[in-house]
């Protein structure tokens, strides 16, 4: 096997980078190394970390940037904050290109000019709260939560902890051990709070802001993922928020799960026979959450309505 084979090798399980470390352990001096950025083969992804056979890729996958961020930085590196949280497969943070990571006090310095898209931070974090994914050194999950919780606002906080707890990833009893790890910092009393909201049954961060919505319009939903069947059992559907006394249900339609034209066709099913056993179905999307009064209107003027019927 060549040394460029066993570059590869070593690329395929790093989503697609090296270092230039392990390159030149494989047998590549930095001669050719260079002359395969030059011709195109090969990518600057970061200091010292390449992009393999990048003629293959249209873009710089996300995952491979982070790799290489982290490893640009050195050994004592590691992704925090809304990075960590996407690393972990967390959902509920807004969507950037920044990559947040985190290097102790005397090895911090500025980056934003020879990297713009990394944020560098010095945070104090403790072996214990580290762990490997894929072989990128990131906070562990209870950690990234109790540092995102500081810094995020209440519905992105809310969904990703409930993201968290709904992908199994922690615990409801992990949570109260939170407030010892934010004791004293700046943002510890508004994070204490989204603690107390989190559920665990939400299945996205649309789910966590409509029920949110309607916690503000004091038209809390009294379940969720509830179950609606028939007098046989047969199961006719399942509704993201649910209100039983008056037989209201509301679906929060994301792009992924109701974006197709079969889970359109299922829906529609799925709502004819709910409509059909008297119940009345609502349907919010995420533009919907974006107004404070919407949801919770609609969700009292279904109640009245059932109520009159």
């Amino acid at each position: 096997m060549d040394a460029l084979d066993v570059v590869r090798r070593v690329a395929a399980e790093r989503d697609g980078i090296v270092t230039l470390g392990q390159a030149r352990a494989a047998g590549l001096t930095t001669h050719e190394v260079q002359r395969f950025c030059r011709a195109g083969r090969w990518r600057v992804v970061a200091r010292g970390s390449y992009l393999v056979d990048a003629d293959l890729y249209d873009a710089v996958p996300r995952r491979a940037r982070i790799r290489a961020a982290v490893a640009s930085f050195g050994p004592a590196a590691t992704a925090v904050l809304a990075t960590a949280a996407e690393l972990h497969g967390l959902a509920g943070m807004r969507v950037t290109e920044l990559i947040h990571l985190s290097l102790p006090g005397p090895v911090a310095r500025p980056a934003r000019l020879a990297y713009p898209e990394v944020v560098v931070h010095q945070l104090a974090i403790p072996p214990e709260h580290l762990v490997q994914v894929d072989g990128i050194s990131a906070t562990g999950p209870l950690r990234t939560l109790a540092d995102l919780t500081l810094r995020a606002d209440r519905f992105s906080a809310v969904s990703v902890l409930d993201s968290a707890l709904n992908r199994h990833l922690v615990a409801a009893d992990d949570l109260l051990s939170i407030p010892r790890l934010i004791r004293g910092r700046r943002g510890a009393v508004a994070a204490r709070g989204y603690l107390g909201e989190a559920d665990g049954r939400a299945q996205s961060p649309l789910e966590t802001r409509a029920r949110l919505r309607c916690v503000d319009g004091r038209v809390p939903p009294d379940a969720l993922q509830l179950e609606v069947r028939d007098d046989d059992g047969y199961l006719l559907g399942i509704g993201d928020l649910g209100w039983r006394a008056p037989r209201v249900i509301a679906e929060a339609d994301g792009r992924g799960a109701h974006g197709t034209p079969q889970a359109a066709f299922a829906d529609r099913r799925r709502q004819n026979r709910l409509v059909n056993a008297g119940w009345t179905v609502l349907r919010f999307t995420w533009s919907d959450t974006l107004q404070p009064d919407y949801i919770p209107w609609t969700v009292r003027q279904a109640i009245a309505g059932a109520r009159r019927r």
